[in-house]
């Protein structure tokens, strides 16, 4: 008697009905609240979706446990700084030819180092001589770099400092902050990718904070702390709208005042560029994921002995995806800079930009790229909207208490929610869908 094997039958509307679904959540928002909530929203939904996307090739594709996505987002970041500021000429006559020879100095004494760990016989000599390269050259490096900063942070401290960036069109700067973050994932995973991957979940997330930290405090790269402000944006500004004789006549016959309809029109202008870049992305994903190269990387995925067995160069192709997943992080990161027009180091979080991500994954579904796009918008929707829901929750609750401790500690519980719902929606997924809404099929 031939053996039966159970299968899952086909939900071929499931995946409809809940981008549907989530499209009526964003109508809701915007005929109850407001249109520029709800298309807010969708943008950073779309751009949290990139970010997702991005994880979901590192962990859905391969089973690559990276919890430094926040390192990658903070790189990826830099670039419209470094792209799209106006180059700041007293910081670069005053130190930027030292600030280029010592990082020049950096790298010769890395590939030295590399150099003469490769061409010399492994022994005591080998790793004296390694470490008398590496401490000279980092000295050496010292001793171009410290005055180099200082004498680029003298400039204008309060409103510049820094060296400022080439003053090309900030569209670039999407496509660096992926090589960026691409190079760093190249680094990271050269460093960390032979690791067990509860030892790599631990070397990537401490490889992402020392990512933000150099960017909380190298004041010369992109002011630090002090933030960079008025980064040039590709859509129109408001103002420029609202004086345009045009646009205010088509507000009119719109029935909108110029300050609403700019507004939107921004918004939308926003929401059509993120939206072109993730349906890019999701179309080569796909395509990449049902090709023989996908189906090798869930070979990988599912079994690395069995992949190793049949010729497959595991630890190239884990470095590859790595790689891949990384530049996609980075490019969400330049996408999020751009929509800010400023960039702050201080607001780069693991909780946010790390754990939600994780969230959105395992929410839409690992190994789904349709499910990372739900995960990603749908969980921003609610962790916007938990917040306000959670000021209503904990008011109605302590509505019937009399004043005391006890109502002012409820009332201050609301802010807590955000975390409470997004740990409950963990669990309750994990529970009764353990593989996503959108699940791998």
């Amino acid at each position: 008697m031939s053996g039966h094997v159970a299968t899952r039958p086909a939900q071929p509307w499931r995946g409809p009905l809940l981008f549907a679904a989530m499209i009526a959540l964003l109508l809701v928002e915007g005929l109850t609240g407001s249109w520029n909530s709800a298309l807010g929203i969708l943008n950073m939904g779309l751009i949290s979706a990139v970010m997702a996307l991005g994880l979901n090739m590192q962990w859905g594709y391969a089973g690559l446990f990276n919890t430094g996505v926040v390192g990658m987002v903070a790189i990826g970041g830099l670039a419209p700084v470094l792209i799209a500021m106006p180059p700041v000429g007293a910081a670069w006559a005053g130190g930027g030819a030292r600030m280029a020879l010592a990082l020049a100095c950096a790298v010769a004494v890395v590939a030295l180092a590399i150099l003469v760990a490769r061409r010399m016989a492994r022994g005591w000599a080998r790793t004296l001589a390694v470490i008398a390269v590496l401490v000279g050259g980092f000295f050496l490096y010292r001793a171009l770099f410290d005055p180099a900063v200082a004498a680029i942070e003298s400039v204008n401290p309060a409103a510049e400092g820094y060296l400022g960036g080439i003053g090309l069109p900030v569209l670039l700067a999407w496509p660096v902050g992926g090589l960026l973050a691409a190079g760093a994932s190249w680094i990271v995973a050269r460093t960390a990718l032979g690791l067990r991957s509860d030892y790599l979940a631990i070397a990537t997330l401490g490889i992402g904070e020392i990512i933000t930290s150099v960017l909380k405090n190298e004041d010369w790269l992109a002011r630090g702390v002090k933030n960079v402000t008025g980064i040039p944006r590709p859509v129109p500004y408001e103002v420029a709208l609202q004086q345009d004789p045009a646009f205010v006549a088509r507000a009119d016959g719109w029935g909108l005042t110029p300050v609403l309809a700019s507004t939107l029109w921004v918004q939308l202008c926003w929401a059509g560029l993120f939206l072109a870049v993730l349906v890019v992305l999701v179309v080569l994903m796909e395509r990449a994921l049902h090709s023989p190269w996908g189906r090798m990387m869930r070979a990988i995925r599912d079994n690395e002995t069995a992949a190793e067995a049949m010729g497959k160069d595991v630890r190239r192709r884990h470095l590859q995806i790595f790689v891949l997943g990384g530049a996609v992080i980075g490019l969400a990161g330049a996408m999020m800079i751009t929509l800010d027009g400023q960039m702050t180091p201080g607001s780069y979080n693991p909780l946010r930009f790390t754990f939600i991500v994780w969230v959105m994954v395992i929410l839409g579904g690992s190994g789904s790229n349709w499910g990372a796009v739900l995960g990603g918008v749908l969980t921003w929707y609610l962790w916007v909207k938990v917040e306000p829901w959670g000021n209503w929750l904990m008011a109605w609750i302590a509505a019937p208490l009399p004043e005391g401790a006890l109502k002012a500690h409820l009332a201050g519980s609301a802010a807590n929610m955000r975390l409470l719902t997004m740990g409950l929606i963990l669990l309750v997924v994990l529970r009764l869908s353990p593989r996503g809404l959108l699940p791998e099929k």
